[in-house]
């Protein structure tokens, strides 16, 4: 299964991304099949989020199935990406997304 997830660079405690499709059973800094853009999550540049959307498109289409931190990163962009793909959520976001609309519904 191919996926689209982030590669870690940087040095100790100042993180970078590069986001990368990958065969899923790859380690996490190896070999990958095509870099898409990088991510910089201090934001210490002005350019922090970079994706090419195209290439990504591409990839979806085919299948390739992003990471939830992937997929929060490509609609950031302006990538669409398919709401089947969207919807796989962890346990733990379902579990508080209840609580926070329990909450709302009795204030």
């Amino acid at each position: 299964m191919v996926k689209i997830r982030l590669m870690r660079f940087g040095a100790k405690k100042n993180p970078h991304y590069r986001i990368v499709v990958v065969d899923s059973h790859k380690k996490r800094n190896g070999r990958y099949i095509e870099s898409l853009g990088f991510y910089d999550p201090r934001k210490t540049v002005t350019e922090y989020l970079k994706i090419d959307a195209e290439r990504a498109a591409h990839w979806l289409g085919l299948g390739a199935q992003p990471t939830l931190r992937a997929v929060r990163l490509l609609e950031e962009s302006g990538v669409s990406v398919p709401a089947k793909v969207r919807a796989k959520r962890t346990k733990a976001y379902i579990e508080s997304a209840k609580h926070k609309t329990a909450q709302e519904a009795s204030a």
